[in-house]
């Protein structure tokens, strides 16, 4: 498995943020998940809310209920994980000094921005979608009218055939008008 496969398994979507999870990050950077939170916690003024938060129980339960996450990691049961947006994993590598943490936290960001570069890229097309539906709803619009026409015009001409064939055969065929 590539790093880049690796990284992008260790990414999820929690609140609507893109976070990774301490257990992961701990093994990536190749050190202790406890190892990992005493540095982020004797640094903890670099991580406000928005850079990491601490998994609800729910949360938690939840996923390792969809085997997102492995049961064979060793937790206490009370002690829900650490999740870390794009902005708290580069924080780390300002915590964690090792060569390996500073790597991987270059390949953890590139990852992230790609991420977003998708994403951005699939909003664009998803509008440009919406967009051409709108459009192609006005001209099923515009050819119903066409289309409505073309039948009210259809009826109008059938009906001038249907009173001229009345008319023609009240006359003798020597009388006919000639059309």
């Amino acid at each position: 498995m590539t790093e880049i496969n690796l990284i992008q398994q260790k990414i999820h979507e929690i609140r609507g943020e893109m976070v990774m999870l301490d257990f992961d990050l701990a093994f990536l950077y190749e050190v202790d998940t406890k190892t990992l939170n005493q540095a982020v916690k004797r640094n903890i003024e670099r991580f406000p809310a928005d850079f990491m938060f601490r998994l609800t129980e729910k949360e938690w339960y939840e996923m390792m209920s969809q085997s997102v996450i492995s049961s064979s990691i060793n937790r206490r049961k009370d002690a829900t994980p650490f999740a870390f947006t794009e902005h708290g994993v580069a924080m780390i590598s300002g915590v964690l000094k090792s060569e390996k943490a500073v790597k991987m936290n270059i390949s953890i960001i590139r990852m992230f921005i790609e991420m977003k570069r998708v994403l951005i890229k699939n909003a664009t097309i998803k509008g440009q979608l919406q967009e051409i539906r709108e459009r192609i709803g006005e001209h099923d619009v515009q050819l119903n009218k066409i289309y409505d026409t073309i039948e009210h015009l259809l009826d109008l001409t059938m009906n001038r055939v249907k009173w001229n064939e009345r008319n023609i055969i009240g006359f003798k065929e020597d009388e006919k008008p000639k059309i």
